[in-house]
């Protein structure tokens, strides 16, 4: 299905960076909201917190992308890294809530320019012929490391009867080891040469452009932003119910903490299974199945909460949105590769302008999904969700994969360039079209 031995080594340090670093990120994410509690933070308060990372890609991804490109993606996954790390050493010794809204700015500051900088990288070093399986190695990683991460943020809170700044210096030491996988495994001159190329290929495209109109260069922004409203209605779809599954499991469908948080491991087991085998789908028969799995397990996990509501409902539900997660994640990198190759001097720019719905659905999810259930309890949460997957698929039907020849026709058929040929293939790249 996937081949390791073909894997190289920038692939493997770019993989092995996700892990590591999402694992302290689980720990993070588990620790932060019980010590903001211990330093007297509201409920509305620590959820502001939770939110301030997110604030802060949505609105500086697209700069730090552009920055990214212009330092060279290798130097600023670097110097990203170094931020991340430095945020864990400064939670430990903070002591105020304003010192942990300021560092979690800077953590957003510091994945706003990790996430366009490593998503580049692993355009640029994958197989073009097997991207899916590329990033489907990378987002597995990450969601197994997220998942152990939480558990072994519990187990170090027991162990040190909840002395979180141990708790913190741990993450910092784990954040730390992958800057040495990146500094010498991962190549940092392949942009430059790209770029070498396509400035000296650049009058004579020019020329071709003129010759055939403004179509390419505003297709290939067209596509990035039809891949922007994509991420949005996909992950405002997802976050809006998914952050609040312990409560619901809980309140709602009468299961225990042990018993919700023991879901959890289930789902790094089928995201473990799940991430590889789409990753190759992805590869073998297109982008547009892959990604309809997304909405698709949104809206069925939806249906089995309604239908459902109790420990068996819940954990399939559960399951199923995860499973459709990380079948998701792949196809949603090698989409967003196969994008930002028409443009490659400014990878990580697109990289971080199409990640921007993605961020801000995340964002506002929770808070879209906080005010339904308040208005009209959890069913009208549910029902929302399923409504809002079956415009994501609409949506992706009409905007990201409609075939080529549904569009107008020019009047004239000058001779293709270059940049039109790879904008056709990207539009064309689905064989079920």
């Amino acid at each position: 299905m996937m081949r390791l031995k073909n894997t190289n080594p920038a692939l493997l340090a770019l993989v092995a960076e996700g892990f590591i670093m999402r694992l302290g990120f689980g720990i993070i994410t588990f620790a932060l909201p019980l010590y903001a509690r211990r330093l007297g933070l509201s409920l509305a308060e620590t959820g502001a917190l939770v939110a301030v990372t997110g604030i802060v890609k949505v609105a500086l991804k697209p700069a730090a992308g552009w920055l990214a490109d212009r330092v060279g993606t290798k130097r600023g996954l670097v110097a990203a890294l170094g931020l991340r790390s430095l945020v864990s050493f400064l939670f430990a010794f903070s002591s105020a809530p304003w010192q942990l809204y300021t560092i979690r700015s800077v953590h957003g500051l510091s994945t706003s320019v990790r996430d366009p900088a490593v998503n580049a990288l692993i355009a640029e070093n994958g197989d073009e012929k097997a991207m899916g399986s590329a990033f489907a190695w990378y987002f597995t990683a990450k969601s197994l490391a997220n998942a152990l991460g939480k558990a072994v943020a519990g187990a170090l809170l027991t162990l040190t009867g909840s002395n979180f700044r141990t708790v913190f210096l741990v993450t910092w030491a784990i954040s730390s080891l992958t800057l040495p996988a990146v500094i010498f495994f991962v190549p940092g001159a392949r942009r430059r040469v790209a770029d070498g190329l396509e400035r000296g290929s650049r009058s004579a495209r020019a020329e071709s452009r003129e010759a055939a109109g403004p179509g390419p260069r505003e297709s290939v922004y067209r596509k990035a932003l039809g891949v922007v409203g994509l991420g949005f209605l996909i992950s405002i779809t997802a976050s809006m119910i998914d952050r609040f599954y312990p409560i619901i499991a809980t309140e709602y469908a009468g299961m225990t903490e042990a018993q919700a948080g023991a879901v959890y491991l289930a789902s790094a087991v089928v995201m473990l299974l799940a991430g590889p085998l789409f990753g190759w789908l992805s590869d073998r028969f297109g982008r547009k199945p892959t990604v309809v799995v997304r909405s698709a397990a949104n809206a069925g996990s939806s249906l089995l909460y309604l239908l459902a509501p109790n420990g068996f409902g819940f954990t399939a539900g559960k399951l199923l949105d995860d499973g459709g997660r990380a079948g998701f994640r792949p196809a949603w990198g090698a989409l967003k590769a196969d994008i930002s190759g028409l443009k490659k001097s400014q990878r990580a720019q697109m990289m971080g302008l199409m990640d921007v719905g993605d961020d801000a659905g995340d964002v506002l999810g929770p808070v879209g999904g906080g005010m339904l259930w308040d208005a009209w309890g959890i069913a009208g949460v549910l029902v929302t969700r399923i409504v809002l997957a079956v415009l994501t698929e609409v949506y992706a039907a009409t905007i990201i994969f409609r075939r080529p020849q549904d569009r107008a026709a020019p009047a004239k058929h000058p001779p293709p360039t270059v940049e039109a040929a790879e904008a056709e293939a990207v539009g064309g790249a689905d064989p079920a079209g």
